[in-house]
């Protein structure tokens, strides 16, 4: 940089001493550094409602299920060991995947209902690791109901609930509904209204009488030790098993559609806010021309002395360069602890005003989960830099071409 760089720094300095010039230059480096902090935060926060959202999910679904065309799977149990063969999977369960409509107290509401043994899914689901073994057992008419079915039912642990379902042994014709008392043994929290408003467990034996599946399951659900890689890996169990006869979904297809809502809500984000920086930038381009204006004397004189007109350039994009840099980094640190420890923040400014952002009855997350990916900070700074390089080359060549003689004679 050498000389250049020294004139440059000399120059920021000059302009500390000049009011106007100087309010100019903190504004555009303080809109740099909100911009950055900002986007950072936000998008580390967009990370930690993802994460968060897809571990409630998956914990409901799984990362993956393997089931025969027919949604009827014979000889499960062995087919559950081949899947626990492959080195990826940590574990697996048969489920029975049903509707019905659950009754109680003048109520009725049509539900989900999902046949399972105890023991089996809680290593793949989290919806029932609060919940004891003994509360779902294939001698008892027991049902784990969801916390906002629950309320919709009226009903409470304890309570007897009807459960009424088609009669799959009769033609199409001649449907009538059978029916089942179960007791209330359990109610669980899944924390996203989907699962909680219409989900009921079962016990897979009972499941297997009322929905005439014999000694057949739905299929089998998995849990992988890489969730990223559940479209690989269920497609090699089902080869394995043998593909004209099975299939497999993982959790991406399962939820496709909400996964690129996600996606597409932290783009259209990052690029609202991505103008923040880029009007902070473009203050720099105002501040740079008065700069070049005010000095043009100087300019005049680095010229007369033998000084050409691309050093001169390089003198205010290095000036330009620094204040943007500086703002950035700036930025990067604030950011970076505020996304850290935006619970804590948001946590103390809740207790002032006396209200929560996000109650936990309206939205999926009561909380502000963040999670700083390397990745995100990256693009940002690289795109914070890129707008500032833009931003300073317009003045530093406009003080380049300066006509000294016009300069000259006008002192």
């Amino acid at each position: 940089m050498g000389i250049e760089f020294l004139i440059s720094t000399k120059y920021l300095r000059s302009n500390q001493k000049k009011g106007f010039v100087s309010f100019i230059s903190g504004v555009s480096m303080i809109g740099l550094i909100l911009g950055v902090m900002t986007l950072i935060t936000v998008l580390s926060v967009m990370n930690g409602f993802h994460k968060e959202l897809r571990d409630r999910i998956l914990g409901a679904i799984s990362h993956s299920y393997i089931s025969e065309f027919g949604d009827k799977l014979d000889d499960w149990e062995d087919i559950r060991n081949s899947i626990n063969e492959h080195p990826q999977v940590i574990d697996s369960s048969p489920y029975i995947q049903n509707y019905g409509l659950l009754h109680a107290n003048n109520q009725s509401f049509g539900v989900s209902v999902r046949g399972v043994l105890p023991y089996l899914e809680i290593n793949t689901s989290s919806i029932l690791n609060e919940v004891d073994e003994s509360q779902l057992n294939s001698s008892e008419s027991n049902i784990l109901i969801g916390h906002g079915l629950a309320l919709r039912l009226g009903a409470s642990v304890g309570d007897t609930i009807t459960l009424l379902t088609p009669d799959s042994s009769l033609t199409d014709s001649q449907i009538l509904p059978n029916y089942k008392q179960f007791i209330v043994s359990s109610i669980f929290d899944a924390g996203i209204n989907e699962y909680d408003n219409s989900l009921a467990f079962i016990h897979l034996s009972q499941a297997q009488k009322i929905f005439s599946m014999k000694d057949q399951v739905s299929g089998i659900r998995l849990k992988l030790d890489n969730l990223f890689q559940a479209k690989q890996v269920t497609n090699e169990i089902v080869i394995g098993l043998g593909g004209d006869k099975y299939y497999g979904i993982d959790w991406t297809i399962q939820k496709s559609n909400f996964i690129k809502a996600l996606n597409l809500e932290k783009q259209m984000i990052a690029i609202v806010l991505s103008l923040i920086i880029a009007v902070a930038s473009f203050n720099i381009v105002s501040m740079m021309i008065m700069v070049v204006t005010d000095k043009k004397s100087e300019i005049a004189i680095l010229r007369t002395i033998g000084m050409s007109p691309k050093r001169i350039v390089k003198i205010f994009f290095y000036q330009g360069l620094s204040i943007g840099l500086v703002g950035i980094l700036i930025g990067v640190i604030l950011g970076t602890i505020l996304a850290l420890n935006i619970e804590t923040v948001v946590s103390s400014i809740e207790s002032v005003l006396g209200f929560q952002f996000f109650p936990k009855d309206v939205f999926y997350i009561d909380r502000f989960p963040s999670e700083v990916h390397i990745k995100d900070i990256f693009m940002v700074v690289v795109g914070a830099i890129i707008l500032v390089f833009i931003s300073s080359l317009y003045p530093a060549f406009r003080a380049g071409k300066i006509n000294i003689a016009k300069v000259l004679s006008h002192e």
